[in-house]
Order: structure tokens, then sequence, then C-alpha cells
């Protein structure tokens, strides 16, 4: 990870709410790609030593993306994500929940809110997490700053490649 490159966790369980701010060294455009289409998503989209697999995404609003983090040993923990607002390149909206392998969901789930800015040749990423419960909130707060700060630095990594294929 680029050690100067802003990466903020704030847990406020008053309001069942995780707020990020993660910072890349990358177009906007570039980063607004990398978290809205599948192929991209799916190659930093666990952490490590898991891997992201999409069933299906599509995105659109009302759309939805089914995806898997798998473990080396094969064991998959599954996710639906439904877009319920999108500005193209700088907001998204979801409602995010756990699921089985039928996609049967697990509630209570979460709303997360995505917003992209680019100053710079430095695009912010600032995402809020509303969780429905305060236990949710918790269980996922606990493993997320780790969980994320994995999948940030994959991001980072890939992030010179991608720009150079686009």
């Amino acid at each position: 990870m680029n050690n100067d490159l802003l990466f903020d966790f704030n847990v406020d369980k008053a309001a069942k709410t995780v707020f990020i701010t993660r910072e890349f060294k990358a177009a906007q455009s570039l980063v607004w790609d990398a978290f809205t289409k599948a192929e991209l998503l799916d190659r930093w989209g666990a952490p490590a030593p898991m891997r992201a697999k999409t069933k299906y995404m599509d995105f659109k609003v009302g759309g939805r993306r089914f995806y898997a983090m798998i473990s080396p040993d094969g064991q998959e923990l599954w996710s639906v994500q439904e877009y319920t607002s999108i500005t193209p390149k700088t907001n998204f909206k979801m409602y995010s929940t756990f699921a089985d392998k039928d996609e049967n969901r697990e509630l209570p789930g979460s709303e997360w809110d995505y917003t992209f800015r680019e100053q710079d040749g430095i695009t912010t990423v600032n995402i809020s997490i509303f969780n429905e419960s305060l236990e949710r909130m918790e269980r996922l707060a606990d493993g997320a700053v780790k969980g994320l700060a994995v999948m940030f630095t994959k991001l980072d990594d890939i992030l010179p490649a991608l720009s150079q294929q686009l």
C-alpha cells in the first residue's frame, strides 16, 4: 500500500454506521470501474488468501451482484448486493446481505453508499455502511478494517496495470 494515501475507518455505534475513506492514486473513472465491474471486482474483492467469484452482476438500479468469497479450502461465503441508486462515475448505493449458495438471504442486511471524487490524480472513495442491527454492524466491523485494508492494497497493486490496459 502507498502509505501516503488516506485510509480512515470510523464506527458510529449510535448511528449503526461505519464510515470509510480511502484514497487511490488513479483516475476516478478507473477506480469507479474497479468498484462496478465484476471482472475487476473479482481481482481484488476478497481479502487474501480468499478470492472473489461473481456468479452474476447487473450494475443498474434494481440490478444485483451475487458473488462468493472463497477460502483456499473451498468454503464459500455468498452475498447479494442490490443496487438502489446510481449516478455514473460519482455515486452508487446498494443493499447488501449475506446469503447461501441458492441466494436465500440472511437478514438483516446493510445499506452501502459509495461516493467517488478526484483531485490532482488522487481519487477519494467515501463509503458509509448503515446496518439494520447493531449486532450485525459489530460483527462486520470486527473483521472489516483488516479485510478492507488487504483488499484495498490488492486494488492499489492492480490499478497501474489497469490504467495501461484501458
